[in-house]
């Protein structure tokens, strides 16, 4: 898509949301049925949506907190839900209608005290802390938040109690569920009023932060961090991990500067995005564009989205591209964490850089390479057997330094942290680590642009045979590999991979849009990138007629 002229510059007041209409329409719209944009859908982060476009009201969640409770009940698990939030206006509302289903379904819900915002990591870690040593009772959990979606946005995702994003297995059963509930004018939930939920014996209110917090010391090195005596800062976007901050110094004796501590759920403070829109995105360049020009102020910056999943890091050179840091993350994390299981894989996504490839090899690794979703990690951190995990979309978790699980979902929090980790016991920001692996192993020329694709097209694209790409070269070189399922766990990808010795590409479909996305790399330049898309659209859309 083409750049926006607005791109990284500060959101005018015409695009900033209507708050008021944005509650209005939560709890007053009644989404129509007959409308497939206007059922519960639950991709790889639960189901999102606004309730401007009657896709993200009081009567999704009603039904989805409803079906939640039924699932429980089918599957046995009778322990306590924990429920974190993020800052996105509907957050709050959408959260207190949860609060009331579950209360009138006797479910045992934790939630921050004083009507806080408690980010996604923290309440994955909060279950698999819970559920440690147990075989029953086990906990769960409910994150209200659409990541770094725009601020009319609305998101609620549920984690079962292996603490990360739920297998395809539960999101459809919930989804089915909340959609016939949702026909059925949620005649078959169960409600309490808000005040008595919030009243009633299950409901706890408790504190998220101080366990997190200081748990912390035992995934990164802390005392390096506060020992170096760097200059650091963070933008926590105006999100659920702006809270965390002010603890976090004061634990470990830090003095890491958060030079956006405010809490707007417009948003008012963003730069826009590529597209001109407001997205909280901390891997974007226009979005992160104030973080950016503070970097000569700070030995490394760094940021998280709303619900503190997804990093950004900033170092003297701008914005690491996402790739790039996750393989500086991994080669560090594999020569600096002794008690890790030795036979542990590192885990990534088909679509995230060939540099991580090239890294885990170097270091006698083996490679766990997965479709698209996080959740195809949570098997391996949950039992060891792989370290690290990470998404080219800027997401990424990893075991403790004793080699036992800490989140299996994303947590961007550990990420950032990660950075002035690797800055104070080496002398080196992530960038200048970067620098250096691509004298040692090439350099990376990666790139995803989006494509116009009907429904029809996009549905044959999610279930492309490797035979249906019959080249045999790929931008001047013979393609080694033409592939529809992941490597690492033989599970469908939902679109196509073709590689070559220098390069290749990927191509899936949207799930709410009428487009497909092509990822791309090249260890060769900027031309070869360039004629590798170029060929990778030919052939999907010769793959597609």
């Amino acid at each position: 898509m083409a750049t926006s002229p607005l791109a990284g510059q500060p959101a005018p007041p015409e695009m900033l949301v209507d708050l008021t209409r944005l509650e209005r329409d939560y709890y007053e719209r009644t989404p129509d049925v007959g409308d497939p944009t206007q059922l519960v859908a639950f991709g790889t982060s639960g189901h999102r949506g606004s309730s401007l476009r009657g896709s993200f009201t009081e009567a999704h969640i009603l039904a989805i907190t409803q079906a939640i409770c039924d699932y429980r009940r089918s599957q046995g698990i009778d322990g306590p839900l924990y429920m974190g939030r993020d800052t996105h206006a509907v957050s709050g509302p959408a959260q207190r209608t949860a609060l009331e289903v579950l209360a009138a379904n006797d479910v045992e819900a934790i939630i921050q005290r004083d009507d806080g915002v408690t980010p996604t990591p923290v309440i994955s870690r909060a279950i698999l802390v819970y559920n440690r040593g147990r075989a029953a009772h086990l906990a769960d959990g409910i994150v209200v938040t659409p990541s770094h979606n725009p601020p009319e946005d609305g998101g609620f995702k549920y984690n079962p109690p292996s603490g990360g994003p739920a297998d395809t297995d539960v999101t459809h059963w919930v989804q089915d569920r909340a959609n016939e509930l949702l026909r059925a004018s949620n005649a078959g939930v169960r409600r309490v009023p808000y005040a008595t939920a919030i009243k009633a014996g299950s409901t706890h209110q408790d504190d998220f932060v101080r366990p997190y917090v200081e748990d912390l010391k035992n995934i990164v090195d802390m005392d390096a961090i506060r020992g170096a005596g760097l200059t650091l800062g963070v933008d926590p976007l105006g999100g659920a991990g702006a809270p965390y901050w002010a603890p976090i110094n004061a634990a470990y004796g830090l003095d890491i500067d958060v030079v956006n501590p405010v809490i707007d759920p417009r948003f008012a403070f963003m730069t826009l995005d590529y597209d001109g829109q407001i997205r909280m995105d901390c891997s974007s360049p226009y979005a992160m564009a104030r973080l950016v020009g503070l970097k000569d102020r700070y030995r490394v910056a760094f940021a998280n989205d709303p619900d503190a999943d997804r990093h950004g890091i900033v170092t003297a050179a701008g914005l690491m591209n996402p790739n790039h840091y996750l393989a500086v993350a991994i080669h560090y994390l594999l020569t600096s964490r002794p008690r890790w299981p030795a036979r542990a894989a590192v885990g990534k996504t088909v679509v995230s850089s060939a540099m991580i490839d090239r890294v885990v090899e170097k270091r006698g690794r083996r490679l766990y390479e997965v479709p698209v979703g996080f959740k195809w990690f949570v098997p391996g951190l949950l039992d060891g057997s792989q370290c690290f995990g990470g998404e080219e979309s800027a997401g990424a978790s990893f075991l403790r330094q004793d080699g036992t699980v800490w989140t299996t979902d994303k947590d961007g929090l550990i990420m950032v942290l990660l950075a002035a980790e690797i800055t104070a016991r080496t002398g080196k920001d992530p960038g200048e680590h970067y620098r250096a692996l691509t004298a040692e192993l090439g350099a990376s020329h990666y790139t995803r642009i989006d494509a116009p694709a009907t429904p029809a097209q996009k549905a044959r694209l999610g279930k492309l045979a490797p035979e249906a790409v019959t080249e045999s070269k790929l931008a001047g070189e013979p393609i080694t590999a033409k592939l529809t399922r992941a490597p690492g766990n033989d599970a469908p990808i939902g679109g196509l991979k073709v590689i070559a010795a220098g390069g290749w590409f990927a191509a899936r479909p949207s799930g709410t849009e009428n487009i497909y996305k092509v990822y791309a790399e090249s260890f060769k330049s900027p031309a070869h990138l360039d004629a590798i898309v170029r060929e990778a659209q030919a052939m999907v859309e010769s793959a597609l007629r």
